[in-house]
């Protein structure tokens, strides 16, 4: 188990080539646990007391995933899709492979951890980590890169209108261009620190959006030659 250890944590070398603990964020990437239902109860305390408080667990539905997950000491969700086949065909390796990827993009700040039979976790590892070479033992860690995570275009819309509404009411006593230029700062600060980027995106999105509001807030007014 001390050896097992000592390979996982070689494998949390990521992004700027800092190690993490399990409990704690890795930068740009998404921790994806990979069990085998061999695994036994040391080894099942030891990955335990590695995992951070908030885990999907997905696992196949039979009783030896379920007494790794007692083990594990974490609520978990069973799935069909990670049951056992005695004669799998040729796509299910990436049947799985798109199972997983699905469940980890549901929440890219949580680690997951999946359970399943020997079979079923060597079919996962080749899809999910081709390049990857084995580590000895139950319990293979995966990195994947977190994927962006979308900018709601009903954020960027609220957040123009309001900005576009205390760049009037500041223009009083403020120039006007200072709000705006001070929200596109904050913004690419934002960029620069990947949990906050899509915030950074929504406030880069948002200005812009303020400036087309302004534009026609002028275009429409009695100020503008031709005015509608």
């Amino acid at each position: 188990m001390r050896g097992q250890g000592k390979t996982l944590r070689d494998h949390l070398r990521v992004g700027n080539g800092v190690t993490r603990r399990y409990g704690r964020s890795v930068t740009d990437y998404q921790r994806i646990f990979v069990v085998s239902t061999q695994i036994d109860a040391t080894e099942a305390a030891g990955l335990r007391s590695r995992l951070g408080r908030s885990v999907l667990v997905l696992t196949a539905p039979t009783g030896e995933a379920k007494r790794v997950v007692e083990g594990i000491g974490r609520e978990a969700t069973p799935d069909v899709a990670l049951a056992s086949e005695r004669f799998p065909d040729v796509d299910r390796g990436h049947r799985l492979d798109v199972f997983v990827r699905r469940h980890a993009l549901a929440d890219r700040q949580r680690d997951v951890v999946v359970v399943a039979d020997p079979a079923t976790v060597t079919l996962l590892l080749r899809v999910l980590a081709p390049g990857q070479l084995p580590e000895r033992g139950p319990v293979t860690m995966v990195s994947l890169p977190r994927a962006a995570a979308p900018v709601s275009l009903r954020e960027v819309a609220a957040g123009g209108v309001v900005i576009a509404v205390l760049t009037g009411i500041l223009a009083a006593v403020l120039p006007f261009w200072l709000l705006p230029t001070a929200v596109v700062v904050v913004g690419l600060a934002l960029l620069l620190v990947p949990r906050r980027r899509r915030i950074g995106q929504t406030l880069l999105l948002a200005t812009a959006a303020a400036v087309v509001v302004a534009m026609l807030a002028i275009a429409g007014s009695a100020r503008f030659p031709g005015s509608w």
